[in-house]
């Protein structure tokens, strides 16, 4: 990523004008920072120079020397998704609380897949559109982190465990530990069949929960079904209703987010059980409304908005030129309320 098949001394602007499609009077307006080319053209010729393997030139490290006084972070999510999960509306606002004061703004784009997402990534690195990035939702051998590795002028954080962004600051919560208590608590309480209703596979927090819940279940001799889900209420709503369709359902679920743990809520309703009598529930995160259902949802909880507030602070140190490192924000700890209790069946 970024440094293309050519060595970066080698690259002119006859070669980038001709992937671009433009002339090369208008690749050397736009790479020395002059009038005399759109704005949408400039940001193609940056990014077909940034793909190639561009070494900037004086002329143009003054204009990307300008400061823009914003952060930017890119999500590949389903819009509708955002609108009713908590977790990044309280992100986000746990970031404003480090900015706001600083005289930062965040530039938040929403991108249709994880392509268009480092697409636009690159394209705000090489026009310098905000100061520095914060990456989100890491895959495993992720290549946002590893295009930023290889551009560490650039100031960027890494919401993920530090294995997911090697060479780059990482802020992290231990989702291990957090989801081997879960499993730990049910098993104690006497159930022997556990479900963990998960999101998307390929990312790397997901993994990370993934081998974690296997392998408690496998320690503590536990029966354990995966079912995949994208976050959604309705995914989580099927999810709960393939379960419970089995030979052998769960008495206990364990859900990636508190949404879809607050969906399931209606299936059992439906199918004649009682949460917790005949079945318990586990819920990531913790906002606000599980401490109001009925039954309140036990969870695993963290402070999402201080986490927010703890990248931010990361991002700024970064672009303060401090050197790359890991930083563990918290353990998400089992918060026990009414939707957990002894197994019956």
């Amino acid at each position: 990523m970024g440094t293309g098949a050519h060595p970066r001394q080698t690259v002119t602007i006859a070669e980038i004008a001709t992937r671009a499609g433009v002339s090369p009077g208008a690749v050397s307006f736009a790479l020395n920072g002059r009038k005399g080319v759109s704005e949408s053209t400039r940001a193609r010729i940056l990014l077909v120079a940034d793909e190639l393997g561009w070494a900037p030139g004086a002329a143009a490290k003054a204009l990307t020397a300008k400061k823009t006084n914003s952060f930017g972070l890119v999500l590949a999510r389903d819009p509708m998704n955002l609108g009713v999960e908590s977790f990044f509306m309280q992100f986000f606002a746990g970031m404003e609380s480090e900015l706001s004061p600083r005289g930062y703004g965040l530039l938040l784009q929403v991108a249709p897949d994880s392509e268009s997402e480092l697409k636009t990534l690159r394209r705000w690195r090489t026009t310098r559109r905000v100061d520095g990035i914060l990456l989100v939702d890491l895959h495993v051998d992720d290549p946002r982190a590893e295009y930023f590795a290889k551009h560490p002028e650039f100031p960027s954080v890494a919401v993920a465990d530090p294995t997911a962004a090697p060479g780059l600051t990482s802020v992290w919560t231990d989702d291990a530990e957090a989801m081997r208590e879960a499993v730990r608590a049910l098993a104690a309480l006497g159930h022997r069949r556990i479900a963990r209703v998960a999101g998307l596979s390929e990312l790397a927090h997901t993994q990370i929960r993934d081998a974690a819940f296997h392998e408690e279940i496998a320690a503590l001799g536990c029966e354990g079904m995966l079912l995949r889900t994208d976050y959604s209420p309705e995914e989580g709503t099927r999810a709960t209703e393939r379960a419970l369709d089995a030979e052998h359902p769960p008495t206990a679920f364990v859900y990636d987010n508190d949404i879809m743990a607050i969906a399931s809520l209606g299936v059992f309703s439906r199918a004649g059980l009682r949460v917790p009598d005949d079945v318990s529930i586990i819920a990531w995160d913790d906002s606000l409304i599980c401490r109001h259902m009925v039954p309140k949802l036990t969870t695993l909880s963290h402070d999402v908005v201080a986490f927010g507030a703890h990248a931010a602070r990361r991002l700024f140190d970064v672009l303060g030129g401090a050197t790359p490192a890991a930083y563990l924000d918290s353990t998400p700890r089992l918060e026990v309320r009414e939707s957990t209790g002894v197994a019956h069946g």
